[in-house]
């Protein structure tokens, strides 16, 4: 499996003034989207997401999100190595993801481009 990147995760309050200051930082526009009813914004490397407490409480619980080429692929290599699929592999609006526990209890999300078939 091979990691082409990182997204840092921030839950925010008040997603507009987040959103204007990180494409301000990054030089780049957000991609914007909703997901179980939060907001979410994607800006550079940064994945902004505002919405009720009950919703963030358990997206607070991923450390980060893991750009790869296959889902499938990351997901049999993570379960050989030890880690325990949470959720997934499910259809994203860019294209899948999965959850997965490390056996550290490290909980990562990891998301390709493919759309689902």
């Amino acid at each position: 499996m091979e990691i082409l990147g990182t997204t840092l995760r921030i839950c925010v309050d008040d997603l507009e003034p987040t959103v204007g200051f990180y494409e301000r930082l990054t030089g780049s526009r957000a991609l914007r989207f909703e997901r179980g009813g939060v907001s979410v914004a994607a800006v550079g490397c940064f994945l902004l997401m505002s919405g009720p407490e009950s919703e963030l409480e358990v997206l607070r619980k991923v450390s980060a999100t893991i750009a790869v080429d296959d889902v499938d692929e990351a997901g049999a290599a993570l379960a050989g190595a030890g880690a325990r699929i949470v959720a997934g592999p499910v259809p994203t609006p860019v294209g899948r993801n999965l959850i997965a526990a490390h056996p550290d209890g490290s909980v990562f999300e990891y998301v390709d481009r493919r759309p689902a078939v």
